[in-house]
């Protein structure tokens, strides 16, 4: 039996006819019942519980977002996968920039949970990842390795900023949805956790500063609804920096099963080594 399988059996819950929606770092599937269910890659149960918690959290506090099934004891864990399922929302859009600013304004206003949500590691998975990683080359391989050396020195140094709070952890338009009747719902939790609210907001920052996709009247309406420019604060170079090194070791994990991605892993690699000219770039999403 797939992991897939084995975990509705133990959850009670009918595998056939499962659709594939997405097959990335998670996979998600569609069961029968509007049911979804999220199969994590291994070691990742402590996190996939977190999810379920603070979606929970979430609708308790009234932050529209993705609702985990009742009466099901979640996560299931199959072969070292962690698995969770879902209510399917109804039928949606991705949101806009608009969306995500206004949804982590509500977020960041919450008070901290009364369970533990751990602190945020912008650096989760960047070793494993470039560790992994076909492409580069060994010598860019050292390089990537001590850019993360680097760049978790400058994040141990960052100035003051605003107050530490719930964060998403990978806020941009993808992880919002948007119903027919106009409601907005975050998505993908799983990176949830307590840190700077910066780190949430450079997020569409850097989609301006470093790869495209958000125009300036876009961004200047984000940080109008907002209240505050990440762009502005003395930490942002770092925050940017490591951000755009997540967005292209995302890339390269995925070159090594999808050789259509080599190209942009490729180039994005050039980017950060100099080889392509100064910010802003134009990077190809990678779904």
């Amino acid at each position: 039996m797939t992991v897939l399988a084995r975990a509705s059996a133990a959850a009670g819950l009918p595998t056939a006819p499962a659709d594939p929606i997405r097959i990335a770092e998670n996979e998600t599937w569609r069961l029968p019942g509007g049911v979804i269910a999220r199969i994590t890659k291994p070691g990742q149960f402590a996190a996939a519980a977190r999810e379920v918690a603070m979606a929970r959290w979430l609708a308790e506090n009234g932050l529209h977002a993705v609702r985990p099934l009742e009466g099901v004891d979640q996560p299931v864990s199959v072969d070292g996968r962690a698995v969770t399922f879902w209510h399917e929302l109804p039928a949606h859009r991705f949101g806009t920039v608009l969306d995500v600013v206004r949804l982590l304004k509500k977020l960041h206003s919450l008070p901290l949970p009364d369970f533990p949500v751990g602190h945020l590691d912008p650096f989760v998975r960047l070793t494993e990842r470039i560790d992994a990683a076909e492409l580069p080359s060994e010598g860019e391989r050292g390089w990537l390795h001590e850019r993360v050396r680097e760049l978790r020195s400058a994040w141990s140094l960052l100035p003051a900023g605003l107050p530490r709070c719930v964060v998403h952890g990978d806020a941009w338009i993808g992880n919002t949805a948007v119903s027919e009747d106009g409601t907005a719902y975050l998505l993908d939790l799983e990176r949830c956790s307590v840190g700077p609210p910066e780190w949430d907001l450079v997020s569409t920052a850097v989609k301006i500063s470093s790869v495209g996709g958000v125009s300036r009247q876009e961004y200047q309406q984000y940080t109008a609804a907002y209240g505050f420019d990440v762009m502005e604060w003395p930490g942002f170079p770092t925050m940017r920096d490591i951000r755009e090194l997540r967005m292209t070791t995302y890339a390269l994990q995925h070159a090594n099963d999808h050789p259509r991605f080599g190209p942009e892993a490729r180039h994005r690699l050039d980017c950060l080594l100099g080889r392509n000219g100064p910010r802003p770039w134009v990077w190809t999403a990678v779904t």
